[in-house]
């Protein structure tokens, strides 16, 4: 790649897209987010990043095609039917069957594209559950980032190519005939949400059945697949299911999903706990229900303020967020500390530098302990056991850290005499030391072999998703060759229809048609002309018209020609002697009007001559 475009200049790039148009390509995986980029770019015959960031502030619509170039948006109705077959047969009667039949029934198709997806979901819940069931439980969420896709699916109508994957009697049964397209059924449409959303970015839908997001999370990267399945996972109820693709195993993710069907890439969600929150949710519907809400809050409040050992938390930004009773006397902290920078305060370096522990915790995301600390309170001494916890949602959200301060001053001498009777047990341990090593070795092995297999998996998995991207952004491209096909198909039945037109034209006129260019040679020769001179179009085509050898008095049509040619576009007539093929004398009409081009001026002449004679001339009396 040359200097101009260095991978600074592509991330300006992406930047760029990010604040003009509010999609964030960071979490993409690079190499298909540059291809994609690269091969539009091409297209508009741009090389440079800077140059395309320039280009696009002047075509703005250019961004719609850059979108749709990244984005592939390949999808189609029953993709990989095997997987829909389980869907339709043993996946949602058995979701069905663990509902009341008055409970809604919720799904959410991510990366909906052009809206395939949610439509076939839509059938196969209708065949399962009926007309008015359907339209009284099925709420059905369809979402993608890019807009143009959305307003394609919200349309519902779809080419007779298209409708191909779909079965006869579904596409009957479920699709009005309009013109060249087939419509998606009105009534049942109702039941479709379709709206923009960003797995990234935005909050994700919650309580679903069936969660479908096939070939999506293949073109992100680790770090922002594992973001994302954590959001799906609080998405789905505890019984809730999630549909991939083909490419997309999680391998890695027992502790959210585990596989349901593996070779049709569903999975079951891995219930967790109710979350705090939930527990403290405003959508309490009693009056008693809330109290007993404030009552916990207010319990959790006065146990943390009352603990029998100092404890301090810090925010995400660093900011002293709370400090318990404890902590305020031992450290000689005020309220006016707190939402203070926590390295603007003493207690961030005494006892302890605690700053480069904080960022240890959070950066292990582990808590770190450090033993026996001595410190200096006036004249006395303490003794104190620090330890920094990294505090973390459900989600895997960043809530801060919190520090505790355990005083162990008067443990110190009871550890002193505790360290003696421990060393009459160091020859017992000694043994049982030995030993554990030895399971350790074995164990270190198993796990290093055991990581091995996860890292090739893993290795394996990715590669298996560049491929399908590949595999997708070749069948987009097929796609677009074929429209091109038709089109060029298209334009060469048009093209020999206007010949087959002009051709009859041309052989139904009496008159000899004679077409010449700028220079005067002959561009077309019809039939008449054949008939009348005796030579055929391919013997005068683009030879001067002036030094064919037939029976035309030359000077007179030039003459005639000139006359047309400098007039001004005028028409130009004359009637001259002439002799046929045949040889007969004859006298001939000529008619000249300039030929006109798209600019509407004249790029030549068309002579009509047409032979005049009366039966006496004719027979050369």
């Amino acid at each position: 790649m040359a200097d101009t475009n260095s991978p600074q200049r592509f991330e300006a790039l992406l930047e760029h897209l990010h604040n003009a148009r509010g999609i964030d390509f960071s979490g993409y995986k690079r190499a298909s987010v540059l291809r994609r980029i690269l091969k539009r770019m091409h297209d508009v015959r741009i090389e440079d990043f800077g140059d395309y960031m320039d280009y696009l502030e002047v075509h703005p619509e250019e961004f719609t095609q850059l979108f749709d170039t990244i984005l592939i948006n390949v999808t189609s109705f029953f993709r990989d039917p095997p997987a829909w077959d389980y869907v339709a047969h043993q996946l949602i009667p058995s979701l069905l069957a663990q509902k009341p039949a008055s409970q809604q029934f919720r799904v959410w198709s991510a990366g909906c594209a052009s809206g395939e997806e949610p439509y076939t979901i839509a059938m196969l819940l209708h065949e399962a559950l009926g007309g008015e069931q359907f339209r009284q439980r099925v709420k059905i969420y369809a979402t993608d980032i890019d807009e143009d896709a959305l307003n394609r699916a919200r349309q519902g109508a779809y080419s007779a190519k298209e409708m191909e994957a779909v079965p006869p009697a579904f596409r009957d049964r479920y699709f009005q005939p309009v013109g060249s397209r087939h419509v998606f059924n009105t009534d049942l449409r109702r039941s479709i949400i379709f709206g923009r959303h960003d797995l990234l970015q935005h909050a994700p839908i919650s309580r679903l059945d069936v969660l479908i997001c096939r070939n999506t999370l293949m073109y992100f990267n680790a770090d922002v697949q594992s973001t994302i399945l954590a959001r799906l996972h609080f998405a789905l109820n505890d019984t809730g299911c999630l549909f991939l693709g083909k490419a997309e195993m999680l391998l890695t993710h027992h502790h959210l999903f585990r596989p349901l069907e593996l070779k049709y890439r569903i999975f079951a969600k891995v219930p967790r706990g109710v979350p705090r929150e939930r527990s403290l949710s405003p959508q309490a519907q009693d009056t008693d229900a809330l109290a007993r809400t404030t009552r916990e809050v207010r319990l959790r409040d006065v146990a943390f303020d009352t603990a029998p050992v100092a404890q301090v938390m810090v925010n995400p930004g660093g900011a002293l967020a709370l400090a318990n009773q404890h902590a305020f006397a031992l450290f000689g902290l005020s309220p006016s500390d707190i939402g203070r920078p926590f390295h603007d305060l003493e207690i961030s370096y005494r006892p302890v530098e605690l700053r480069s522990i904080i960022d240890q915790a959070v950066g292990q995301h582990r808590a770190i302990v450090v033993g026996n600390v001595e410190y200096h309170r006036g004249h006395a001494v303490l003794y104190v056991d620090v330890q920094a916890v990294p505090l973390t949602d459900d989600d895997g959200t960043d809530l801060g850290v919190s520090i505790t301060f355990n005083d162990i001053t008067q443990s110190t001498k009871l550890r002193e005499d505790l360290r003696h009777a421990h060393a009459e047990l160091e020859t017992a341990h000694e043994e049982l030391q030995s030993s554990n090593e030895e399971l350790e070795t074995t164990n270190e092995e198993l796990q290093s072999s055991n990581e091995e297999l996860e890292t090739t998996n893993e290795e394996l998995q990715s590669a298996n998703e560049e491929l399908e991207t590949m595999n997708e952004e070749l069948q987009s491209s097929n796609e677009e060759l074929q429209t091109l096909n038709d089109e060029l198909h298209q334009r060469s039945d048009d093209i020999s229809h206007i010949n087959a037109f002009l051709d009859s034209i041309l052989t139904g006129v009496r008159a000899a048609v004679v077409v010449v260019d700028e220079n005067l040679k002959v561009e077309l020769w019809n039939r008449t002309a054949e008939d009348l001179w005796g030579l055929r179009a391919e013997e005068v085509q683009h030879k001067p018209l002036l030094s064919l050898d037939v029976g035309l008095p030359m000077d007179q049509v030039k003459s005639v020609l000139s006359a047309c040619m400098n007039g001004d576009g005028a028409r130009a007539e004359s009637i001259v002697n002439a002799t046929n093929r045949r040889g007969r004398p004859i006298r001939c009409s000529i008619a000249a009007a300039p030929r006109l081009g798209t600019d509407r001026k004249p790029h030549g002449v068309i002579l009509l001559i047409e032979d005049v004679s009366t039966p006496a001339e004719g027979d050369g009396k």
